[in-house]
């Protein structure tokens, strides 16, 4: 089975060598960070508001600057964030127990010029869902709380992974 996987991984491996494919955090020759990840190090993530805002922001940051390369601003991201929610378990009398979150993102780049020239835009979307019960309000802020992290962690990966893909393109062209 081993044997087999191995195989496989070579096979696969092999296709995309031959195709041109090159990671989009691939370090340069000399082992020095790539286009991409420099650029996504010298972005500045604009506050975004509310609670739900501040961990999309630290979730951003995490991702953008990385090792903490002390990268000069270049760009600035702006997000317009929110979460919607929806009762999806409705009880007979009418109280919801399972609730869908729903977070959306709008974003924008911008250059740090004085323009602000708009680069990139985009949106994200990630969907999770909690039990809600009548007498656990404690309990119901804690798991609130950890759905709306792990939304805005689903939500940040694939902004940085947008970026990180405008980025690789505008250096190949370049």
């Amino acid at each position: 089975m081993m044997r087999r996987r191995a195989m496989l991984a070579l096979g696969i491996g092999t296709a995309v060598a031959g195709c041109g494919f090159k990671p989009v955090y691939m370090r340069t020759a000399s082992g020095n960070a790539g286009a991409a990840q420099r650029d996504l190090a010298a972005v500045d993530v604009a506050i975004i508001p509310d609670r739900p805002g501040q961990l999309l922001r630290q979730a951003l940051q995490d991702r953008l600057e990385g090792s903490g390369s002390g990268e000069q601003r270049r760009f600035e991201l702006r997000v317009s964030y929110w979460i919607a929610g929806e009762g999806i378990a409705i009880e007979p009398s009418t109280l919801s127990s399972r609730t869908r979150l729903i977070g959306n993102a709008s974003w924008t780049l911008y250059a740090e010029d004085p323009g602000r020239t708009v680069l990139v835009n985009g949106g994200a979307r990630a969907v999770d869902g909690l039990n809600t019960f009548d007498a656990q309000f404690f309990g119901a802020d804690l798991e609130t709380e950890a759905v709306q992290r792990r939304i805005a962690d689903a939500v940040a990966d694939q902004i940085t992974t947008q970026l990180a893909i405008y980025f690789r393109k505008r250096a190949g062209s370049a």
